[in-house]
């Protein structure tokens, strides 16, 4: 890891974090090394993100001893660049609108020539909505990149993989983005982004030299490769950690309220005791 890393947490503020969220915090700050830990606030989602989470998310990172640059992005401040960034592919022809609920796909999956197959997103979409244009989006309409229209304009592409679990690198397998990844969600209805293409964007945005973030996003990646390059994009290195557990081996959730890092501080626990206790990072 060079000594001048940026790296990034990038929480919602739709709960308490818990301890899954230290954790990923922390692994961060030390992968940043001497180089910039940056905070990020993934506020697109308007329906569940509050102020009152927000606030208490720098509370509980300033408790655990972090510190960061301000001012802090937000995303709902970045509406515009994610506009951008779907007219440039609505121009390339690359995305197109669906009207598809959930059980829509359901239906269509139960036809006998179609395969259901799970990917970074759930089931794969069948294509329903592929032969629609752009000039048929409607307001409710989802935006979707065609997978397949997109691999045509690249050659072969690779990613670093520093963390333990995945490390080396990784080519990109073409086939499984087209029928496992497929056309994934570019834009949400009443959000006007989606994951995958804010946080590419993003990242390019703060500089963000290794992604740092839970194994269960290691399948994502690709995706946003494939965006990367789509939109000229550096690829930073990705470091995928282990997820923190409860004793059943589930992972926690921010429905995990018992163990929220408020309910540690209101105990009087010590960051230090906190990290000894759960064998978290220490920040130095």
């Amino acid at each position: 890891m060079p000594p001048d890393a940026v790296t990034r947490f990038a929480p919602s503020p739709t709960g308490p974090l818990h301890l899954g969220h230290a954790y990923a915090a922390l692994v961060a700050v030390q992968r940043a090394g001497a180089g910039q830990f940056l905070l990020r606030i993934e506020n697109i989602d308007r329906s569940r993100c509050r102020p009152e989470w927000e606030a208490q998310i720098y509370d509980d990172l300033a408790w655990l001893g972090l510190r960061w640059q301000r001012p802090v992005m937000r995303q709902s401040e970045r509406l515009p660049v994610y506009r951008a960034a779907l007219q440039h592919f609505a121009a390339e022809g690359l995305i197109y609108p669906c009207r598809c609920t959930r059980a829509d796909i359901r239906v269509a999956l139960t036809a006998p020539q179609e395969g259901a197959s799970l990917g970074p997103d759930g089931v794969t979409y069948p294509g329903t909505c592929r032969a629609r244009s752009m000039s048929d989006a409607g307001p409710t309409d989802a935006l979707r990149l065609n997978m397949s229209a997109a691999l045509a304009r690249l050659g072969p592409l690779s990613f670093i993989e520093t963390g333990p679990l995945f490390a080396g690198r990784h080519l990109l397998d073409h086939d499984w983005l087209r029928d496992v990844a497929g056309d994934v969600v570019l834009a949400r209805r009443d959000v006007g982004t989606s994951y995958h293409l804010s946080v590419v964007l993003d990242d390019a945005a703060q500089g963000i030299t290794e992604v740092t973030r839970g194994c269960d996003l290691f399948d994502a990646t690709p995706i946003h490769v494939v965006l990367q390059a789509l939109l000229r994009l550096r690829t930073p290195t990705y470091y995928h950690h282990d997820l923190i557990r409860d004793e059943s081996g589930k992972r926690l959730a921010k429905r995990d309220d018992a163990r929220a890092i408020a309910v540690y501080r209101s105990e009087g626990l010590t960051p230090d005791a906190l990290a000894q206790r759960f064998s978290l990072p220490m920040v130095s």
